[in-house]
């Protein structure tokens, strides 16, 4: 039996009468977002969305873009890409960056409210001129435009993920400028050849967030967990509308 339909899980699941505190990741509470019946049943019931296929492409390019920005960042130098777009930052060394880059740690802060640990994993980060931390997102696909500005649908998402990850910073006592970044990576498919390489236009798109919504959403996901019954889908939820429609042919 696959682990997303194992009604036997336990592994960080929500308990009402737990005094711990619960661990949520900022995927999480896109789940939330997206769909709180799905939430629901992933956080409470151990029965999670289907697994999607891993982007191993996508985790090259981060992992090197990593190298690349950590090697300016131990000169105490700009990027040649901050530099293109006249960006007043650079990568800036911390003693807890290889912490707050992992997947299973991140960055982390205690909502005392709700007795959640929320946490994300960021991909750089730099410093301005007025000693403010500059959060930075690598993001890599493959298409044939240029893509200069974050408008389609699911850059949402992208979005509030650099937005929670500016409130976690400020959470822990860290001055966070507005405007974050996102390193965009673009594989051209015009070449000519493969030749064992594939070539990318990059691009550094500015994003100015805006935290707000994250302490009213917290208390929703409280809310939510601490009840017995399963909450409504969202109207948009394709994974709900499958069950629903899956059942009514199966009965």
């Amino acid at each position: 039996m696959s682990e997303y339909y194992n009604p036997k899980r336990t592994r960080n699941l929500y308990d009402p009468k737990d005094a711990m505190p619960f661990k949520l990741s900022r995927s999480k509470i896109d789940l939330f977002l997206e769909c709180p019946r799905c939430f629901y049943l992933d956080r409470r019931l151990g029965v999670g969305r289907p697994p999607g296929f891993p982007f191993s492409l996508n985790s090259a390019v981060d992992a090197l873009l990593k190298k690349e920005f950590d090697s300016y960042r131990k000169k105490g130098e700009k990027h040649p890409l901050i530099g293109k777009y006249g960006v007043d930052a650079r990568p800036i060394p911390h003693k807890d960056l290889d912490k707050w880059r992992n997947n299973f740690t991140g960055i982390q802060y205690l909502h005392k409210p709700t007795n959640l640990l929320v946490f994300g994993a960021i991909d750089d980060l730099w410093e301005n001129s007025k000693g403010e931390f500059i959060v930075v997102d690598y993001k890599a696909t493959a298409k044939s435009e240029d893509i200069t500005e974050l408008n389609a649908t699911w850059h949402k998402g992208y979005k509030l993920q650099m937005e929670v990850y500016q409130w976690l910073l400020r959470q822990n006592g860290y001055k966070v400028s507005d405007t974050g970044y996102f390193v965009y990576c673009n594989g051209k498919a015009d070449r000519e050849a493969f030749g064992a390489k594939l070539e990318f236009d990059i691009t550094l798109i500015p994003y100015t967030g805006s935290d707000g919504w994250i302490e009213e959403t917290l208390q929703e996901i409280f809310v939510c967990l601490q009840k017995d019954a399963i909450p409504n889908a969202s109207p948009e939820c394709d994974y709900c509308a499958y069950r629903e429609a899956a059942v009514k042919l199966l009965s």
